[in-house]
């Protein structure tokens, strides 16, 4: 193929090929040459041009197919558009002369109709240049289409479009001819001719104003007699054609005066309307007004011809637009429901032509309004709507005011209000539906009486408006929550009052019922109670049902209808209701079949019908019991739901007998029962009717088998029983499609009414499938049918195998055989024996080339790719012959056969999967069937069908993703662009599949590629979409503002969130301008400015002041009215763009940087820098008219509060940049805490309100008062407790919005306590500049100030609400033991609902409770405090002091152990079992609950003394440890651990000291062992706490450092390894166990100690070997430090030197010495790499130390372990590094001066000398830098020590020593100035030293200066140049002026 890549074709290689290939190669060069002309330059292409001509040309006799011959034309046309034209004539005249030949055999059609193309395409690429040639071309083609067949004249149609839209204007002296050629084409019999027709009168209309002018009746007619017989195709080609025409009609200016003198007059609307309105009403016969059929009254409009003229009406009104509709809408709507209305009997004959007429205006309305008017136009619509209903309304009141009441119901003008009524019901209810919350104003307009008008109409005489006004009742509740109650209650108080009108009776019902079935739709919910109050009025409607017959009908259906309704509420409201719902059940049907006899001989035809509503009522009831109360299903529950099932079953058998009896008036309520009966089986498992299946499948074959059965009602069937695919090809209307609503009538026969409410009013609270539209279900003869095979489906699985053949009867079509062999696979699994498939896919291939017929070739190539996909790897070896069947075929069969088409895409699709990743292969027959597949996909992209180019986009996506190098992106991406907006819903559902996966690899590409192609293309791609200014991603917003298919929308949001992961930090600024237009283009601006006033006041920064205020600009927005829905989106994308930023540069989050970053490249760009407009949309948002919007707003707050908190402000120190958008956060707070506000929204509020305060951004009191006031006035509202909050939405939302208060009230307690507690512990450690200090006390108290005025009322609350939550989390089998009211905040009732909400919140409040009894220390205050606020005691009696009946009052002590063990109890019960969804947040406010408990004494004292308790929360901590990988958690919990040994150690102690006491004369042996392991020293595993802390420790310890477990260190294998830095992490929780490790003795007894002692020093000895890194400086790490602080804590402890353990103790430490001086030792560790490894010695020489010094003598003076300590210190002294000298001297003058000689003197011996030799060599060498100036003065130290420890005798050696050396170093006056500086420090030590030794030691100090003059002279030089030196000094600080401020000022800075 790449051969075929040329400028010119490649004749040689052509001539080589078979015919097939020739077809593919011809197809590839033309594809390729398209491209190439476009980017060759023009001289070449002149070069070139005469070959190239004669090539092209040549072709055209070469038969070529359809595809072929349309790029044929096209390249011809752009090779004369951009070479030379002189030869363009001579191309022009061959192709008519082929046109004109005589020749009509088949083989030479495809010349003729490529020459029709061609000239098409040179007229439609040249126009203007060809101009005097036209004439003839265009009567020639004419004449030739006399004689043309339908492919012949569909492309002559499409040729003269071209030819029109090349020429333009100066086509005029054509029109009229072409325009008489198309009208007859407009009826063509072929339906491709029809479009064709209709595309190219769209074309001509463009010029010839005759049609919209003079022609334009017999445009409409021709129009209406198109749509007789039509497909959808031609339904939206022709409808476009009218539409436009009769929009241009209205608003064209009439060009120039030449046309002015045809004195053309404007057409009014109302003429345009009535224009239309006449095709629909009286079809395409519309202008013969007195045909003798319309006389007689027997021809009715072919629904074709009505759906044709709604679609009309859509393109009409969208082409005129949403402005001009909302100037006309009151006009245009009262045009719309006249055409259901009385004023033409026609329309409304029957039901079936009433209910499809509703359909089409409900369709015309629906796109209208929802389509095309922004949400304040369609507020304006709705009032136009009520006024409609309203007058409707007043013409009922009139008839019915008149006369009695059997003439009214049946007068004419009642009935004909009833379907203009019925559309503008569901209207309305749509509209409101839609616009959600934002449709609050509208109904608060007391003008428009919104509310009271639709419940007017529930009375109306016919059902159909009954119905239809419930259903409005319905959408406005599920659009307005806070409604649903209300119009609930104002429907039962009518149903209640007006029992005796059956209108009211039954109107009511509806109402209710379908207020019912919105509850499921509203989180919010309803009061609980109303469930019983429809419970009694139901029971009451069936008792009272018998005694009036005038009613008993109605009142029976209502009740049923009622309980069913009352059935979706779920299992929590039904279980209450349960036994009188079994009851009635029962009581409803006979006993025994006896009873059922003699019930058949009474009664008459009415009674008859009052039973069988009633029992259908009832079956109806269960079946909605059952689908929506599944939990409640028990076994009991089932038995007692069988018993009447039987007798329901006999019923049915005998309804023909009843029938035969009592006459037809019964046959509805039969099949209604027949229905029900039904539909309850299909969900009740087959076992439970098994004894009447044999009965039960005759009845079911008696009903798919009667002859009554129109065979045109077959098709409704088929959908859920078909697989998709096969759907579009069984029947084009079975697609889904934009007019799916509409063209659904056309499944049915004519005789047959589509689906409506009225059929089927229990279907009003059911959940409606297809989004919110209103439920549609088909008359029951249709549906009994639906239900009756779905039945057959369950019994027949249930009775098995050999019936069910049987049962399949004929479904064999002339094409049934291929679909057949497809299915069997398709059902039956894989294909497994390759025979099998050689001979079904020879059948298949044969088949598949009929071209005599085209519906078998579909059928037989769908089947073929039903095999293809079941056969998996076993087809590749058909895979090349089948993709050159499938290429053949598409090239050559006719476009006007479009399910060809369809079938070949979908085979070729099933083949790409086939050879799936293969594909990628470089192999030459991979290459082949690449090259292939590729071509395929371009010749269905060319086709003009849509599904077909569906079917492209859709197998590009697959090659796309398995060979994406070989996808050519730009191309397949403009493919998509093109199409994003294209009016047929399955390409556009492929389009945006194809751009979610794409953008999922290369969003970035895709994103260019689509604005490029925008920009380079002349026309915009797509009217619709706006590539070119907002990007594709702008595009797509827009989409999803328009787009009402669910499945689209969804793609739409995945296709932008992949973008944006991948594209939005890179383009920021792109982004957030989208999400700000979309969230600005409808925002109210009034309030925003107002912020910005009060901004500017405070006087904050004057460029931030502008952010906010409104646009002056007049520049129309990219998006114009988003709905609410796209604005939500927007809101949420602006989260994801902070959270993507998150995980970028952190400049995003840093303004300094940020700048700096932004100066040095302008291209830079952050999101720090967009934070005005951050802040701006959430508070767009946030205050909105829709709740939805309000409550992403304030997410989007709360998110940018947290992530841009601690942002420090560069310009302002001290401050944050959040600081100066308080008074927006304010602002956009403030309307969510309106009493009006729903408890969602207050909710997310208060926690918004909490985090701001928390943020610590504003530190200002007053500021903070501003929110925090906004939390005291929620309090208020909720202190009342549960009975307080509105009675709008169920008890669960008022428990919802009392515990967001309380934990946004916990979570500012907790701040505010953590800020006093850090603020006190830094006034400790520090000492501030006094206005810091006084700034920081302000904020910090401050706020806990502001607190503490609520405290007490906070602190009851939240007990109550923690005892709430410590009930609802007992486990079920409790339930018998919880309170029959519920708790403080919850009803029994609504607790399942109300457990979220206490999961959600109870942890926050666990902390601040357990901080609040901390900070009382747990005293318990007066039980009245606070209680004066509280309307009644809200916290439950075992939390009051003195409980509700005052019979006992608890003790102080009581109160505070059930609050103490209220909090441990929830703690345990929460950590103990972790579930996974358990946030980090709980899990550690719960363990900082526990450690503020354990911070005081009194709780410390609880869990010291009770060890079981002890040791659980120690097994639940360990296990949070194993389970939780959070440093963060486990040091937390770690910290719960130390608390809780230290309150057992002090449990201990105070045991001891109170035996003491009472023990006092007695001996101290005899006192009891206290502390664990008693006597005996056992610790029991699971009964000791100390066994318990050693398992958590050494869990820590080891995972952390694996080489402590000797497990892995005793194993032969393993060498000891380098010791090891740890993460800073690591480091903390090793520190953390070993504090707890060195306590935990002191917890023992002396046995107990003894037990647990090794393994602490193990352990500790094992992290400090394990850690002891050398660090530069000498430091120690952190852990080493941490393991000698631990070491020291043991070896002091008081056990080491208690009677009973000391022995064992001094042996234990001795070897813990031993242990450590072997780490010293070369052998002790294995060689690595060769070299030993070292450890630090500073580490283990310090470990020695505290040995030395901490251990009783006895250890460590044994002589075989001091010789090895002296060995180390001498060893470390001969260590050249200073740092380790300095450390030395350091230690040992600790050593030295230990105040036991039995300890020092060794070491003072054998070390002394060396320290001597050390100084004196210093002392020859004189020391160079500061470390040598620092080992010298250490040791000096060391001997001075050593001089004040000696005994008298030895001291004046030392002295003596010390002397010479120190004199050493003074210099005279002279050597002083020219010295360095370390000798001048030296010189100054020595000198200050030498002051004080001579004074301390004045004889000896004599005697050595007496014997050494030159030492005496060099001191007293020294001693005199000092004086001298302190005198100089003096004087200058004298001259200084001001010293004392100067030194202050000095100090700060240097301080600083």
């Amino acid at each position: 193929m790449e051969l075929a890549h040329n400028l010119l074709l490649n004749e040689e290689v052509y001539n080589q090929l078979g015919e097939v290939q020739k077809a593919e190669f011809i197809f590839d060069w033309l594809s390729y040459l398209e491209k190439l002309l476009l980017a060759t330059s023009r001289s070449d292409v002149k070069e070139k041009q005469k070959t190239l001509v004669e090539q092209l040309l040549s072709l055209l006799n070469s038969s070529p197919g359809p595809p072929t011959r349309k790029l044929l034309a096209k390249n011809l046309g752009v090779l004369y558009s951009i070479g030379d034209t002189f030869s363009v004539y001579e191309t022009i005249d061959k192709c008519n002369d082929l046109i004109r030949s005589k020749d009509d055999s088949p083989s030479y059609l495809p010349t003729k109709l490529a020459a029709v193309v061609c000239l098409g395409s040179l007229y439609r690429k040249l126009g203007r240049v060809l101009v005097n040639t036209f004439t003839d071309t265009v009567g020639n083609i004419l004449k030739a289409m006399k004689s043309a067949e339908s492919q012949g004249r569909y492309e002559i149609m499409l040729s003269l479009q071209n030819i029109l839209n090349g020429l333009g204007a100066a086509a005029t002296p054509c029109h009229r001819d072409v325009y008489k050629a198309a009208k007859s084409c407009l009826t063509d019999r072929s339906m491709a001719v029809r479009c064709a027709a209709a595309k190219c009168l769209l074309e001509l209309q463009k010029e010839a104003i005759f049609m919209w002018s003079t022609d334009l009746d017999s445009v409409a007619t021709l129009c209406f007699k198109s749509f007789e017989g039509s497909n959808y195709d031609v339904r939206i080609s022709v409808s476009k054609l009218l539409g436009t025409v009769l929009a241009k009609a209205i608003i064209s200016k009439h060009p120039g005066s030449a046309v002015s003198r045809q004195s053309i007059r404007r057409l009014s609307l109302e003429e345009v309307l009535e224009l239309l309105g006449t095709g629909f009403l009286r079809g395409s016969s519309g202008f013969l007004r007195a045909s003798g059929d319309m006389l007689k009254g027997t021809s009715s409009v072919s629904r074709d011809v009505r759906v044709g003229v709604t679609q009309a009406y859509v393109v009409f009104v969208s082409t005129l637009g949403g402005t001009w509709l909302e100037k006309n809408f009151a006009a245009f709507l009262s045009h719309v429901l006249s055409l259901v209305s009385q004023s033409h009997p026609k329309a409304t004959q029957t039901q079936t032509d009433a209910v499809c007429g509703r359909r089409c205006v409900s369709f015309i309305l629906r796109a209208a309004i929802g389509g095309l008017l922004g949400e304040k136009a369609q507020i304006a619509a709705a009032k136009d709507i009520c006024q409609a209903i309203w007058k409707l309304k007043k013409v009922v009141d009139a008839v019915m005011n008149e006369g009695n009441v059997e003439t009214r119901v049946g007068s004419t003008d009642v009935m004909a209000s009833q379907h203009m009524l019925v559309c503008a019901l569901q209207e309305l209810g749509n509209l409101i539906y839609s616009l959600g919350t934002t449709a609050a104003p509208l109904l608060q307009d007391s003008s428009a009486g919104l509310l009271d008008s639709v419940i007017s109409v529930i009375q109306h005489p016919s059902i159909a408006v009954r119905l239809a006004a419930a259903w409005c009742l319905h959408c406005i509740a599920v659009a307005l929550p806070s409604y649903l109650t209300p119009l609930l209650d104002r429907c039962l108080e009518r149903l209640t009052v007006l029992k005796s009108s059956p209108e009211a009776v039954t109107g009511f019902s509806f109402a209710v019922a379908a207020l019912l079935g919105a509850v499921k739709h509203c989180p919010l919910g309803i009061p609980h109670g109303k469930g019983k109050i429809i419970m009694t009025l139901a029971e009451d409607l069936l008792c009272s049902a018998v005694q009036n017959s005038r009613l008993s009908a109605q009142r029976t259906q209502s009740g049923w209808l009622l309980i069913a309704a009352l059935m979706t509420l779920g299992p929590a409201v039904v279980s209450h209701h349960l036994a009188r719902l079994l009851l009635l059940w029962k009581c409803v049907f006979p006993l025994s079949p006896k009873d059922l006899e003699t019930e058949k001989s009474r009664g008459d035809s009415f009674t008859w019908q009052v039973t069988l509503e009633g029992r259908a009522g009832a079956l109806c009831a269960i079946k909605s019991f059952v689908s929506h109360c599944g939990d409640l299903l028990t076994e009991e529950v089932i038995q007692r739901l069988l018993p009447p099932l039987p007798c329901a079953v006999d019923l049915l058998i005998q309804l023909s007998s009843v029938l035969r009896t009592y006459g037809s008036t019964l046959k509805t309520p039969s099949v209604v029962y027949k229905q029900r009966l039904y539909e309850l089986l299909i969900l009740l498992p087959p076992e439970t009717y098994e004894g009447n299946l044999c009965a039960l499948l005759k009845e079911l074959a008696a009903d798919l088998t009667a002859s009554d059965i129109q065979v045109a009602a077959s098709a409704f069937l088929l959908p859920p029983l078909c697989h998709q695919d096969d759907l579009v090809i069984l029947s084009p209307l079975l697609q889904e499609t934009d007019h799916r609503f509409i063209e659904e009538q056309l499944l049915l026969g004519n005789g047959i009414a589509c689906g409506s409410l009225e059929y089927d009013p229990y279907s009003i609270y059911e959940k409606d499938v297809a989004g919110n539209s209103v439920p549609k279900p088909l008359p029951p003869v249709l549906s009994v049918i639906s239900s009756a095979v779905k039945l057959f489906g369950v019994v027949c699985a249930h009775v098995g195998e050999a019936q069910r053949l049987k049962s399949a009867r004929d479904v064999v079509t002339r094409t049934g055989y291929s679909l057949a062999l497809g299915s069997l696979h398709r059902y039956l699994g894989g294909i497994s024996s390759s025979q099998h498939l050689n001979s079904c896919v020879g059948i298949l291939f044969t088949l598949s080339q009929d071209s005599t017929s085209p519906d078998v070739q579909t059928w037989a190539l769908h089947s073929l790719s039903l095999i293809i996909d079941s056969a998996g790897p076993l087809y590749n070896m058909h895979v090349e012959p089948t993709l050159s069947l499938i290429i053949m075929l598409l090239l050559n069969v006719p476009p006007t056969h479009a399910e060809v088409h369809q079938s070949l895409g979908r085979c070729l699709n099933a083949l790409i999967t086939t050879l799936g990743p293969e594909l990628q292969g470089n192999s030459t027959s991979i290459s082949t069937l690449r090259t292939s597949c590729l071509l395929g996909c371009a010749v269905m992209q060319d086709n003009p069908d849509c599904l077909v180019q569906a079917q492209a986009i859709s197998c590009l996506q697959q090659l796309h993703m398995f060979a994406p190098r070989h996808v050519n992106l730009s191309s397949l991406v403009s493919c998509l662009c093109v199409n994003l907006c294209s009016p047929y819903l399955l390409l556009r559902r492929a389009v945006l599949a194809c751009l979610r996966q794409l953008v999922q690899r290369e969003a970035a590409e895709v994103s260019e590629h689509a604005v490029m192609l925008a920009k380079d293309s002349r026309e915009e791609l797509t009217p619709d979409a706006n590539i070119r200014e907002v990007g594709l991603e702008g595009a797509l917003l827009t989409l999803l503002d328009k787009e009402t298919d669910q499945k689209l929308c969804h793609d739409i949001k995945e296709t932008l969130n992949h973008m944006l992961t991948s594209m939005a930090v890179d383009k920021l600024s792109f982004w957030l301008k989208l999400c700000k237009d979309v969230l600005a283009a409808s925002a109210d601006f009034t309030t925003v400015t107002c912020v910005d006033t009060m901004q500017e006041e405070e006087g904050d920064k004057g460029d931030d002041a502008s952010v906010l205020t409104t646009r002056n600009d007049d520049k129309s927005y990219p998006f114009t009215n988003p709905r609410w829905a796209t604005r939500v989106f927007a809101a949420e994308c602006v989260c994801r763009i902070i959270n993507q930023c998150e995980n970028a540069h952190s400049a995003h989050f840093d303004i300094a940087l940020a700048q700096e970053m932004r100066k040095r490249d302008s291209r830079n760009d952050f999101l720090v820098l967009h934070l005005a407009d951050l802040i701006r949309m959430a508070f767009m948002a946030a205050t909105d008219h829709s709740d939805q919007l309000r409550l992403s707003g304030l997410e989007t707050l709360l998110v940018v509060i947290r992530r841009f908190a601690s942002i420090p402000e560069p310009e302002f120190p001290g401050h944050v940049i959040l600081e100066q958008y308080q008074a927006n956060v304010g602002a956009a707070l403030r309307p969510a805490f309106t009493s009006e506000t729903p408890p969602d929204v207050t909710a997310k509020a208060c926690q918004v309100c909490s985090a701001w305060i928390a943020s610590g951004v504003v530190s200002d009191l007053n500021d903070l008062r501003r929110v925090h006031q906004l939390l005291v006035s929620s309090l208020t509202k909720i202190q009342a407790g549960k009975e307080a909050l509105s009675h709008l939405y169920n008890e669960s939302a008022s428990t919802m919005e009392i515990l967001a208060v309380l934990k946004a009230w916990a979570e500012v307690y907790i701040i505010a306590v953590e800020r006093h507690k850090s603020h006190r512990q830094a006034l400790k450690t520090t000492t501030y500049s006094e206005d810091c200090v006084r700034n920081e006390s302000y904020s910090s108290d401050g706020l806990l100030d502001l607190v503490h005025a609520d405290l007490g009322t906070l602190s009851r609350l939240w007990l109550a609400a923690l005892q709430d939550f410590a009930l609802l989390t007992l486990p079920s089998e409790f339930a018998s033991q919880l309170p029959v009211e519920g708790g403080a905040f919850y009803t029994s009732e609504t607790s399942e609902n109300a457990k979220l909400h206490y999961y959600n919140s109870w942890a926050l409040i666990l902390h601040a409770t357990a901080l609040w009894l901390t900070s009382t220390g747990f005293v318990v205050a007066d039980p009245d405090e606070g209680a004066s606020h509280l309307s009644r005691p809200v916290t439950p009696t075992s939390m009051c002091q003195g409980s509700s009946s005052g019979a006992t009052v608890k003790s102080p002590e009581d109160v505070c152990t059930d609050r103490f063990h209220l909090i441990l109890g929830i703690s345990v019960e929460f950590l103990c079992s972790l579930r996974s969804d358990a946030t980090m947040e709980s899990i550690t406010a719960c363990l900082h609950a526990l450690q503020a408990l354990l911070d005081v004494p009194w709780p410390r004292s609880k869990i010291g003394s009770d060890q079981d308790l002890g040791i659980e929360l120690l097994n639940v901590l360990h296990r949070v440890i194993l389970t939780r990988e959070s440093p963060s958690i486990q040091l937390a919990s770690l910290e719960v651990v130390r608390q809780i040994i230290c309150a057992a150690q002090e449990h201990v102690k105070e045991k001891r000291r109170s035996a003491e006491v009472d023990d006092g004369a007695a001996e101290k042996e005899t006192l009891p062992e206290f502390g664990e392991g008693k006597d005996t020293g056992g610790l029991v595993p699971g009964k000791s706490l100390v066994f318990a802390t050693l398992e958590l420790c050494v869990c820590i310890l080891v995972r952390q450092l694996p080489e402590l477990n000797p497990k892995l260190t005793g194993s032969p294998g393993v060498r000891a390894a380098k010791p090891q830095v740890l993460s800073e992490d690591g480091s903390r929780l090793v520190s953390a166990a070993l504090v707890i490790l060195s306590e935990l003795p002191a917890v023992c007894s002396p046995e107990g100690s003894i037990s647990i002692l090794p393994t602490v020093l193990y352990l500790t000895i094992g992290v400090l070997r394990e850690t002891a890194v050398k660090l530069p400086g000498g430091q120690l790490s952190s852990t080493v430090a941490a393991s000698l602080q631990a070491l020291k804590g043991i070896l002091s402890s008081p056990m080491a030197r208690a009677e009973k353990s000391h022995t064992a103790w001094t042996d234990l430490l001795r070897s813990a010495l031993t242990t450590i001086l072997d780490c010293w030792d070369p052998d002790h560790f294995s060689l690595v790499d060769g070299t030993h490894q070292e450890l630090d010695e500073i580490s283990l020489l310090t470990a020695i130390t505290v040995f030395i010094l901490s251990t009783s003598p006895e250890v460590t003076t044994i002589p075989c372990l001091q010789k090895r300590c002296i060995e180390k210190f001498k060893a470390t002294l001969q260590i050249k590094d200073p740092v380790v000298q300095i450390k030395t001297y350091q230690l040992l003058l600790s050593v030295f001066q230990y105040p036991n000689p039995a300890v020092s003197y060794p070491y003072i011996y054998s070390l002394v000398s060396s320290i001597v030799e050390k100084l004196q060599e210093i002392d020859q060498r004189k020391p160079e830098d500061t470390t040598e100036l620092q080992i010298f003065q250490e040791g000096v130290r060391v001997l001075e020590a050593l001089v004040a420890i000696a005994e008298e005798q030895h001291r004046s050696q030392l002295v003596a020593c010390l002397l010479p050396i120190l004199i050493s170093f003074l210099l005279d006056d002279k050597a002083l100035g020219s010295a360095t500086a370390v000798m001048k420090n030296l010189h100054d030590f020595a000198l200050q030293n030498l002051m004080q030794i001579g004074p301390q030691y004045s004889s000896v100090f004599k005697n050595v200066m007496a014997s050494s003059p030159a030492l005496k002279a060099r001191l007293e030089a020294a001693i005199k140049g000092n004086q001298e030196n302190v005198k100089v000094k003096i004087s200058t600080s004298k001259h200084t002026k001001n010293p004392g401020k100067n030194a202050s000022i000095q100090l700060k800075t240097n301080f600083l």
